[in-house]
């Protein structure tokens, strides 16, 4: 079994069955091997950040890794933006970088480059693998590595003798670490300071679903603190029968008359809020001043046991969450504007949709709108490099 194969059959061991891709001559042998091992899924993409963008939305929709499969430095560097915003969003992906045969890169050929420091911008975990011997390994430690807790790239760079060459073994899957409990000392301490009125809960990567909303609605409804996540959220499970939770807005002033009443932040499996660029004599982050930032759960963090250990400390188990019934708005007639194209989406969601949104300017009704379609996922950009959506 060559090295390719060996990587191909180790990445199957490991779950990950699907390889957005964009190949060239330097990967024609992983190329050779997907044709004979089956069970590996290959979406061709015509460009590289298209390659990323899709292993992104894949990672956030399925919470398990997709592959990529670029072309040495330069193929990784157009992948760049959405592996960027996949890093924003700790999404998990396993990127296959192809590089020359080992005994061909004293000769500096045009397309040789620096990969693995192209890959440590964006890659929690970078390897190139040495061997036959050592991919299937390297391919373990990869997936591995990309679903620990937050979640992110892993880059395993593989050079092309690597990859034809025989000797090659099947790894079975690495050990995940499991994500930390939070100690009691915080449960405690998010649970008094949202005894008191004028309290936030701030979600963000896991407690976005519907299950962790759910317990994060008890609280909301014993304490009455209210439910928010960042501009840059990167999958909400939102709609009808679902708990809400909004949006901090994109706009510094707006975002400031959002939280401008809040005297506490309890984080869980989100970073404290910050306003997307610095602008002359406006502050850096949106909260008022003197709002205290309590961090219930790191983003490494079990926040979903810490929430229903909150939900305990509140006595909250029995309170029921506030979730938003369906509601359709009409569809609109008239002239094009911003809030009717809103509402026609609204108006026409169907059941299940996953929707990609990149809108900001034009978009700022889309989410209020959208509250009580039928269920669905909202994925945003978490990282602000633009090309996300189509891709």
């Amino acid at each position: 079994m060559n090295g390719a194969e060996g990587l191909i059959r180790t990445l199957l061991a490991c779950g990950v069955d699907t390889c957005f891709t964009n190949p060239g001559t330097s990967e024609m042998h992983f190329v050779a091997a997907l044709d004979r091992v089956e069970g590996m899924r290959c979406v061709l993409g015509l460009f590289e950040g298209v390659v990323t963008g899709a292993a992104d939305g894949y990672g956030r929709m399925k919470d398990r890794p997709a592959s990529t499969l670029l072309h040495l430095g330069p193929g990784l560097g157009n992948g760049l933006a959405n592996l960027h915003n996949a890093r924003r969003a700790m999404t998990p992906i396993v990127n296959v970088v192809g590089e020359h045969a080992i005994g061909h890169l004293p000769y500096d050929p045009p397309l040789a480059s620096d990969i693995e420091g192209i890959a440590r911008s964006n890659s929690r975990w970078v390897r190139t693998t040495a061997s036959p011997q050592a991919v299937g390994a390297d391919a373990a430690a990869a997936v591995a590595a990309s679903l620990a807790a937050p979640g992110g790239s892993s880059t395993l760079i593989l050079p092309a003798d690597v990859a034809w060459s025989e000797g090659a073994n099947v790894a079975q899957p690495a050990p995940v670490p499991v994500r930390r409990k939070v100690d009691e000392a915080r449960i405690r301490k998010a649970a008094e300071a949202l005894r008191k009125s004028g309290g936030a809960l701030v979600l963000n990567g896991p407690m976005l679903r519907a299950k962790a909303l759910e317990a994060c609605g008890r609280i909301a409804a014993a304490t009455g603190a209210e439910l928010l996540c960042p501009t840059q959220m990167n999958r909400a499970e939102r709609g009808a029968g679902r708990v809400s939770v909004d949006r901090i807005p994109y706009v510094v002033e707006a975002a400031q008359k959002r939280l401008a009443h809040l005297r506490t932040l309890v984080l869980i499996n989100s970073k404290p809020p910050v306003n997307f660029f610095a602008y002359p004599g406006k502050p850096a982050v949106p909260m008022a001043p003197g709002c205290e930032v309590l961090t219930l759960a790191e983003l490494d963090e079990d926040g979903m046991d810490a929430a229903l250990r909150l939900v305990e400390a509140l006595g909250a188990a029995k309170k029921e969450p506030a979730r938003e019934p369906l509601a359709r708005p009409a569809m609109p007639g008239g002239p094009v504007t911003l809030q009717g194209l809103a509402a026609v989406i609204a108006a026409l969601m169907p059941e299940q949709a996953i929707v990609a949104d990149e809108s900001i300017t034009s978009g700022r009704g889309l989410v209020p709108a959208t509250k009580n379609a039928p269920p669905h996922d909202w994925l945003v950009n978490p990282g602000g490099s633009i090309g996300f959506a189509m891709p």
